[in-house]
């Protein structure tokens, strides 16, 4: 066994030695100290230059058979069998592995500079060390802060501000009337401060309601792919520092979101509801208008919410219901076309 020391490498080296590995992270080694470490792969997949991880007992039999130079192990399997040359024993293997990932995969730097086909509009403000790739659009009196990375082909509108160290990667649309705080990251397609669905019906046609309320994106919020924020109407459309948003996530108007939240893939909150701090949405989750999720609820994959839901509280079913009286009434449902059959034999039998 070997404790691992010395000082750990600068990122974008070539690769790291096992020993490394282990001081970054503070593990113990045990086995080949040189094994290099050239990138991650799970059990299955991994070469001799890949480290992978094993924190679950249900892929221990993948063990020892990786093909794996060198492997993150939790204390419980400090001792299984296994062909790596090299195992680091550390106590929560998976977080260790998210944080080696920005040295082993260092993050893309932005090319620097205004290209020569981005447009900027009169009075736009730019900050220190910004860059503005090919073809962008920055809108009459836009104020972007320091070292705001502005991708191809994204627009921001017209007195827009993006805080400073944020991000938007490729073909984002900031509309008017939005701001976004630092340390924003928004992929691409995403669309920020549309106009909500908001009409009102006369004289025989819908009539759009005009939209005059603000987007507003607090620090560190990252916007996954083709996710759509609406504006205010009139009150702000709010999402809160820290929160995380998947892809294809759509937040209506005058939606209130707290910080630290997770609005996985699909999910939809209907115009004027709040999401209160630490709450979590899991996938196609829908929730209707102008409801409360309370702080730390978990609502589950395709539920339905047509009401308050407590904080602190898991629901899921359509419509959506504390867990436990969602599974009992699942459990029902099941059994009742065995019910069923077993009636329809008595009334037979009965003629």
């Amino acid at each position: 066994m070997t404790e691992a020391s010395g000082p750990p490498r600068q990122a974008g080296d070539p690769a790291f030695t096992a020993a490394e590995i282990a001081a970054l992270i503070g593990g113990t080694l045990h086995g080949d100290p040189n094994v290099a470490v050239t990138g991650v792969a799970p059990l299955n997949r991994a070469e001799l230059g890949h480290l992978s991880f094993l924190a679950d007992a249900r892929y221990a039999s993948l063990l020892a058979a990786t093909r794996a130079g060198s492997v993150l192990l939790g204390p419980e399997f400090a001792d299984a069998t296994t062909s790596a040359r090299a195992r680091i024993v550390v106590s929560k293997p998976y977080d260790a592995l998210v944080a080696l990932l920005p040295r082993l995969y260092p993050p893309p730097q932005p090319p620097g500079g205004v290209h020569a086909t981005a447009v900027l509009g009169a009075g736009a403000t730019l900050g220190k060390d910004v860059c503005i790739e090919a073809f962008a659009i920055i809108g009459e009196g836009a104020t972007l802060g320091d070292r705001v990375w502005i991708g191809p082909h994204c627009v921001v509108g017209p007195g827009v501000t993006v805080g400073a160290d944020s991000r938007l990667v490729s073909q984002v649309t900031c509309y008017e009337g939005a701001w976004l705080g630092e340390r924003v990251v928004a992929h691409a397609g995403a669309r920020i401060a549309s106009d909500g669905f908001g009409y009102a019906f006369g004289d025989g046609r819908h009539k759009k309601v005009l939209h005059v309320g603000r987007c507003i994106i607090h620090n560190d919020v990252e916007i996954g792919a083709n996710s759509c924020i609406d504006r205010g109407s009139i009150d702000d459309t709010v999402i809160g520092a820290g929160t995380k948003l998947d892809n294809l996530v759509h937040v209506a108007h005058n939606v209130q979101i707290g910080r630290l939240c997770l609005l996985m893939a699909q999910v939809g909150v209907a115009g004027s509801s709040k999401v209160e701090d630490g709450a979590i949405l899991a996938g196609q989750a829908g929730v209707a208008g102008h409801l409360r999720i309370g702080a730390g609820a978990r609502i589950a994959a395709q539920a339905g919410v047509i009401s308050d839901v407590p904080a602190g509280e898991s629901w899921s079913g359509y419509p959506a219901r504390p867990h436990r009286d969602a599974l009992r009434a699942s459990a029902a449902l099941h059994r009742l076309a065995t019910m069923i059959r077993q009636l329809e034999k008595l009334i037979e039998g009965s003629k």
